[in-house]
């Protein structure tokens, strides 16, 4: 009988039991993410006292889908993906953001061939080169960068450059310029730091001719029905667990010093450019 009662009671903790699930837009290498995420999630998993599973996707809009189905209840957003989650997912919030990500900002690079100098403002002959952005979706790698330069040109970018392109990620993006495959591109200024100090950027063929000034990106961002599916309080503990993280190596990982607390209200300029230049209605 005792076995009998036993085996009820671990199917019954089975059944209850959660998984807190989590995942990210992919705006690097497939690498240097999982190297990122798995050791945040063995941190959350510490932290909240519970089974944390990465959720690696394919896209940007993937990660919107998968936040949106509650496939995952966390989402790594940039501040494009994040206005448009939390616009799709009633009272989701933003929770956290990268010390740095208030004061984010995008570098435009060339290839060196293109002989295209720095500059304080977008060089008037990029215009009739190749470009390339990084996703469709990007904060850092598209919308910022089509922004200004929208109000460099008062084009399209499909009207300045005789070829524009998506390369998917920041990583790719500086390959496809350093190759010259495209001789200009936007880029994360987070990646090309990272990428340029392991010494994966050849100076000698590709630099940076342009920096944006700076807007809000990237952040945490949290379904509003955690508390219902794992318990009141929830919400709070959660952000407090990211907000308290100190271990180093996993802050290098993202890259970020620390993290702050974010509110829906930080990202209003992101959606406001986003429905200025047509990416949100």
């Amino acid at each position: 009988m005792k076995k009998i009662i036993f085996a009820i009671l671990a199917t019954t903790t089975l059944v209850f039991a959660k998984t807190f699930t989590f995942t990210a837009i992919p705006d690097q290498d497939e690498t240097q993410l999982k190297e990122r995420f798995s050791k945040f999630a063995t941190y959350l998993s510490a932290e909240l006292d519970m089974d944390v599973k990465f959720v690696p996707v394919k896209s940007y809009a993937a990660s919107i889908a998968a936040f949106r189905n509650n496939q995952v209840q966390l989402a790594w957003f940039g501040g494009l993906s994040g206005v448009k989650a939390r616009l799709i997912v009633p009272n989701s919030v933003a929770i956290a953001q990268g010390v740095e990500d208030p004061i984010f900002k995008s570098y435009i690079i060339a290839n060196t061939s293109t002989g295209l100098k720095a500059s304080d403002s977008i060089p008037a002959n990029v215009s009739g080169k190749n470009f390339t952005f990084g996703s469709k979706g990007s904060t850092s790698g598209r919308l910022m960068p089509e922004y200004y330069i929208r109000k460099t040109f008062n084009k399209s970018p499909n009207d300045v450059f005789n070829k524009v392109g998506f390369s998917g990620n920041h990583s790719k993006t500086i390959a496809l310029v350093q190759s010259g495959a495209y001789e200009v591109g936007a880029v994360n200024f987070k990646v090309w730091d990272r990428e340029l100090a392991e010494g994966k950027i050849d100076t000698s063929k590709v630099k940076i001719i342009y920096t944006t000034p700076t807007y809000p990106d990237y952040n945490f961002s949290a379904r509003g029905d955690l508390d219902a599916q794992f318990g009141k309080g929830f919400t709070v503990k959660l952000t407090n667990a990211i907000l308290n993280l100190k271990d180093k190596n996993i802050l290098s990982a993202f890259p970020r010093s620390g993290f702050i607390k974010a509110t829906n209200a930080d990202f209003q300029p992101v959606l406001d450019v986003a429905r200025e230049i047509g990416l949100v209605d």
